[in-house]
């Protein structure tokens, strides 16, 4: 019967599981998809330690009780406190954590071999499944973790060390990847030998060695620009770590989460080389996304919100182009207000053109406006709406750079080739920015010095209200 219920409880897991990730398709629904993950969660911790408690007893109960109220407070406090720039990081964190979790589980299962000869499996077919699952836990596991953390310090642009700032660096001549392939086959080599000696500590060593260092090589060479890709990557990768570790342990649970989670990590992936136009493998061995950055040549003169304002006044169509600069200054309430007053004063049109990865990950701009409550009919793909520029009278885009630079139409550069919004093709176009720096991939905006683009330099927040009243004042 303890059997049965635990089957149960494990079948109720996935599904809660499946509904969830079903319902991240789409923001509106997206809260109800992280309960029932949430749920989901619940119910495969307290099966498995039920299950554990039907096998024999628990020894430890304060190890997992304590276990589990720390883990949450900590989860707790990161989500509160922790802004919407830097979710990507904290993304990226996570996807680190999941990774080390499985090797971790994968460490400790190899020790019981290590430590206890009599818990070798005598099945030799048994013990060959669990050591290559467990090696290939370790390897995917380390790697996931040392590069999701050095994918966080480069989203972060650096690490303060003793009070001084260091940029993280992007650094990957050719010939690193030789030796992105001779660490590979050598890590393999090493868990084929595990299996013929199970208890050799020297394989299970080399594996964690070769694994960290392979995470951190793998994402050193590639720049800011290709983050999104990178971020989802890893995801990835720490779902296929927790399905190798579900085969461990034999928690059918744990490999249906990480199958599930490694399958839609590589789905959101091909999405984001997509939008990028790259390809993974050139993600991966190319080095794209900016080493270095543009030094800037030319000047602009900044206009004022009343110039702006009378600019609006009469325009029948007007698309807003949301970006990172909007998630910085926290200004998505003041651009619904910006929408409404036009809206009302002038019967203005106003949409919003969303690009796949502004923000630095996948759906970030989405979630700002929906939490300033814009409709979501007004959120417009950037496939759907680039054909509308042309006959729109203004475009507004706020703290947005790589994604609509002009640049990304050539054959060169960091942003060769990446499908952009087509701001320019607006009669209008008014950008708010702190500055003219250039964006995370490096390169000069050449849309910033045309002639029919207005420059309204300062945090996107202030200038959002300056123009908000200089709108109310017509």
């Amino acid at each position: 019967m303890s059997t049965d219920w635990v089957a149960f409880g494990y079948l109720l897991s996935a599904i809660l599981f499946v509904f969830g990730l079903k319902k991240l398709g789409h923001p509106r629904t997206a809260p109800r998809g992280n309960q029932y993950g949430m749920m989901g969660m619940a119910v495969a911790v307290i099966t498995t330690v039920l299950d554990m408690h039907f096998d024999g007893g628990i020894v430890g109960w304060t190890i997992i009780g304590g276990g589990i109220l720390l883990g949450s407070l900590i989860g707790y406090i990161m989500a509160k406190r922790v802004e919407m720039t830097g979710m990507p990081e904290l993304v990226a964190l996570f996807n680190g954590f999941g990774g080390a979790a499985s090797a971790l589980v994968a460490l400790s299962e190899t020790w019981k071999y290590l430590e206890n000869s009599d818990a070798i499996p005598d099945n030799e077919l048994k013990l060959t499944v669990t050591m290559v699952a467990a090696g290939l836990s370790a390897l995917v596991g380390w790697m996931t973790l040392t590069g999701s953390l050095l994918a966080m310090f480069k989203l972060k642009g650096g690490i303060e060390v003793f009070g001084k700032w260091i940029r993280t660096p992007t650094w990957g001549p050719t010939w690193l990847n030789p030796i992105k392939g001779i660490l590979f086959i050598s890590a393999l080599a090493l868990i084929y030998l595990s299996t013929e000696d199970p208890t050799n500590t020297d394989y299970l060593w080399g594996i964690i060695a070769i694994s960290c260092v392979l995470g951190i090589i793998l994402v050193l060479p590639i720049g800011g620009a290709d983050m999104p890709v990178v971020v989802s990557l890893l995801n990835s990768l720490s779902g296929i770590a927790a399905a190798f570790t579900g085969f461990i342990i034999g928690n059918s649970v744990l490999i249906v989460a990480g199958s599930l989670v490694g399958a839609s990590g590589l789905i959101l992936t091909v999405i984001m080389c997509k939008a990028m136009n790259r390809q993974l493998i050139d993600v991966l061995f190319k080095s794209f996304g900016g080493s270095e950055k543009q030094e800037l040549t030319r000047t602009k003169a900044g206009s004022d919100a009343d110039e702006v304002a009378m600019m609006a006044d009469g325009a029948q169509k007007i698309i807003i182009v949301p970006g990172y600069g909007m998630a910085v200054s926290q200004c998505q309430h003041q651009v619904k207000e910006f929408a409404d007053l036009m809206a009302e004063k002038f019967d203005t049109e106003i949409k919003y053109a969303i690009h796949p990865v502004a923000g630095r990950m996948p759906g970030h701009m989405n979630v700002l406006l929906a939490e300033a409550n814009v409709p979501y009919e007004q959120l417009i793909e950037m496939d759907e709406i680039n054909s509308e520029f042309s006959e729109c009278d203004m475009a507004i885009v706020i703290g947005a750079n790589d994604t609509c630079n002009p640049a990304a139409r050539t054959g060169e550069g960091p942003l060769a080739g990446m499908p952009i919004i087509d701001a320019d093709q607006a009669r209008t176009v008014v950008i708010i920015k702190r500055s003219l720096s250039v964006g995370y991939a490096g390169v000069d905006n050449d849309l910033f010095y045309e002639d029919k683009t207005m420059m309204l330099f300062g945090d996107g927040k202030a200038m959002m209200t300056q123009l908000n009243n200089a709108i109310k004042d017509l």
